[in-house]
């Protein structure tokens, strides 16, 4: 404990941190390791939240919990794949849209086009990815981002 400076500035700690795992590519050499180890699969369903919010301290604490679980497992001798997953159903969607364009009955959107209606609603669906993605790096959570996966995706 001596070697402990006397005051510790938390808020520049986490940056650093965050940063060496970035340019370390810590997560991927982790996950790389294990598969390169051959380490048995263990498959965890992490429902995704709503892409269409930002997070909040449920979001969180739900998180840690689920981090807890993946973490565990890999430590454990096993590989987990960790993408992140958007939620994108449709009804908080659509109400927005609906508030956005005055859309108040069905002829409304069926005159606008089905086609041209959805499409607007894909739109808004990932506006919050990136503020999702640094507070989850924020939180030590290693999560893939860049093959994520969307609930609105066909396959």
């Amino acid at each position: 404990m001596s070697n402990l400076p006397p005051a510790i500035d938390f808020a520049k700690t986490e940056e650093e941190i965050c940063s060496k795992w970035a340019e370390e590519g810590t997560f991927k050499k982790q996950d790389a390791l294990s598969l390169e180890r051959g380490d048995k699969e263990y498959t965890f369903y992490d429902g995704p939240p709503f892409a269409t919010g930002l997070p909040h301290y449920g979001h969180i604490l739900a998180g840690t919990i689920k981090d807890v679980v993946t973490r565990y497992a890999c430590q454990t001798g096993h590989h987990v794949q960790r993408r992140a997953g958007w939620d994108c159903h449709g009804l908080p969607v659509e109400y927005e849209i609906d508030q956005k364009l005055n859309i108040t009955h069905r002829d409304q959107v069926l005159a606008m086009g089905v086609d041209k209606y959805n499409e607007t609603c894909r739109g808004i669906v990932t506006r919050y990815t990136k503020e999702w993605e640094r507070t989850v790096n924020r939180l030590g959570r290693w999560i893939d981002f860049e093959n994520d996966y969307k609930t609105m995706d066909p396959t």
